[in-house]
């Protein structure tokens, strides 16, 4: 990165005076800076936002730190109470490392966040960027970020055109971000950065008239905010079919299944999935379509009135009645498919 010379002074300053007046309001935001709980609400944010649209994790972060307001009451509770929250927000490892993490805080560290990027990265689903989120934002910890919205900022500012993503392709970015990040208030520099990228510095039409940086912004001057940052290539879509069975007993009860490990939505409950041809008597309920990993899913739902005595509901199977479900962390589909029963 030595033939892109970076001028922190024309940088700082003018990006921290911008953010100064127009600062998003979030939700995570709204704690005093010396607040015992401030790290908490910046890991739980950062963890929510990993991969999901801010709007959307707005309402989720209301009800989460409603329930666990701090980290011991979150270590104290049940992984199914805490994959009940997060329902909706998907990628549920995130749910369950945030989960483990609470209990090691609790139980190794007296219920502080360790102060360092060192110490942040050795907990459970804490990687560099949440860790120098969390470190420079509530201990003012001079460590850089690299996020969707601070890499797009970054890549500009310096005419990076190669591809980003990945430890490979975000190597020389966090570099340029290491660089910048001041000594002083480098949570403020760090929330200022992703807050250009999502209101001006944006992945089309960028706003660069607007922009505190545009007089040393490479992109702009070179004419190349379109086609930079430059993505790594996307993998390719797959289409898969399937058939989940509502399985009943005459009593009205479902039979639902949890989600075993390497499995989409692990830890989570579910129908089982049809093995096998239909029965003459199966009743089709309709279809549900969703998306997850790179997969495009339409999962017939068929029901199925067990006849006779119904067979016992082994580890990992439980009968219920539908009213039932509302409770039970439900992956995705099972949702879907729970409301085709009328189920809340």
């Amino acid at each position: 990165m030595k033939d892109r010379p970076l001028a922190p002074a024309r940088i700082v300053a003018p990006l921290v005076a911008w953010y100064a007046r127009t600062a998003r309001d979030l939700p995570w935001r709204r704690s005093p800076d010396r607040s015992a709980n401030r790290p908490y609400r910046v890991w739980v944010s950062e963890i929510m936002l990993q991969q999901t649209q801010v709007e959307r994790v707005k309402e989720y972060f209301a009800r989460f730190i409603a329930r666990f307001p701090d980290v011991e009451a979150l270590a104290r509770a049940r992984e199914r109470e805490v994959l009940r929250l997060w329902e909706g927000l998907g990628y549920y490892r995130r749910a369950r490392q945030l989960h483990a993490a609470a209990r090691v805080i609790v139980a190794e560290h007296g219920g502080e966040f360790p102060r360092t990027v060192a110490g942040l990265m050795a907990l459970p689903g804490i990687g560099r960027y949440t860790a120098g989120a969390i470190a420079s934002i509530a201990f003012d910890v001079p460590a850089p970020i690299v996020e969707a919205n601070s890499r797009r900022v970054l890549a500009r500012l310096v005419g990076y055109d190669r591809p980003t993503g990945g430890t490979a392709g975000d190597g020389p970015i966090w570099e340029i971000a290491e660089r910048l990040v001041p000594r002083r208030a480098p949570g403020r520099f760090n929330q200022a950065l992703m807050d250009l990228g999502a209101i001006l510095c944006t992945p089309t039409r960028p706003r660069c008239s607007a922009c505190p940086l545009a007089g040393v912004c490479v992109a702009r001057r070179t004419g190349r905010t379109e086609t930079i940052p430059v993505a790594a290539a996307r993998t390719a879509t797959k289409r898969l079919t399937e058939t989940a069975l509502v399985l009943r007993r005459r009593r009205g009860e479902v039979l639902v299944e949890k989600r075993g490990a390497g499995e989409w939505w692990e830890g989570l409950w579910d129908f089982p999935r049809l093995d096998g041809k239909r029965l003459p008597g199966d009743r089709r309920l309709g279809v549900v379509t969703y998306t997850v990993t790179h997969h495009q899913v339409r999962c017939t739902v068929v029901e199925r009135v067990v006849t006779g005595r119904p067979p016992r509901a082994a580890a990992g199977r439980r009968w219920l009645a539908p009213a039932r479900l509302a409770a039970l962390p439900l992956a995705a589909p099972a949702r879907r498919v729970a409301a085709l029963l009328g189920a809340p």
